[in-house]
């Protein structure tokens, strides 16, 4: 019986103790700012001493926060995976529901992320963050089924994405309201209502509205 008081850890292999660590400072991170975290949070989230987590992230808070933030934002470009099996719009509809429960998963770490101001920001930390908004451009242009978006096209997306992260913040701190289905369902008719503005401008984006409106409507919740 005696045996049972081997730390775990010593069980782990190098990669599962490292997804350990990043799993519990994700957890953390989830409910409070970066900057309120600490080492010790972390290792006692993960059952470890802070030695320990030194010795998996030796360039110590700094580092944990740019693995933690490069694992969430693999996380987040899972979102954005949709197979090309129904109507744009309609994909774009679940890529939206998925977001919108990442954000409700994040929580106080998702707003610190988009916010910015953390005393761990950094030109690394900005660049993943621009990362995952670039994938998320470029998953939408292939929802779309738009290989080659011209400027004002792109310019529309990116507003809209933009858009659709200051409602995200404002629906954190407006408790989660409305319900999740009526944000997305308002988050696409946006999206179709900003398309349509620059359709008047651009003869790409025109062709791309003509398309969505043959699509099927958007299921509701």
């Amino acid at each position: 019986m005696t045996q049972s008081a081997t730390p775990a850890y010593r069980r782990l292999s190098v990669e599962e103790r490292r997804t350990q660590l990043l799993a519990a400072a994700l957890s953390l991170f989830a409910h409070h700012a970066p900057e309120d975290v600490s080492l010790d949070d972390v290792a006692e989230a993960a059952g470890v001493s802070r030695p320990l987590v030194y010795r998996y992230f030796p360039g110590g808070k700094q580092q944990l926060y740019e693995a933690a933030l490069g694992s969430a934002a693999e996380q987040l470009n899972q979102c954005f995976d949709e197979p090309n099996e129904t109507s744009a719009l309609s994909r774009l509809s679940r890529v939206l529901d998925r977001y919108l429960e990442f954000v409700d998963q994040h929580d106080t770490g998702f707003a610190a992320l988009l916010q910015g101001g953390s005393v761990v920001e950094t030109k690394r930390t900005t660049s993943i963050v621009d990362g995952v908004r670039r994938s998320a451009a470029e998953h939408i242009y292939q929802h779309m089924e738009v290989s080659e978006p011209g400027a004002p096209l792109r310019m529309t997306v990116r507003m809209w994405i933009a858009a659709v992260e200051a409602a995200s913040l404002i629906w954190l701190d407006n408790d989660k309201q409305p319900p999740p289905a009526e944000l997305r369902d308002w988050l696409v008719e946006q999206f179709v209502a900003v398309l349509k503005v620059t359709a008047g401008r651009d003869p790409q984006t025109a062709a791309l509205v003509t398309t969505l409106a043959a699509d099927a409507p958007v299921p509701s919740a």
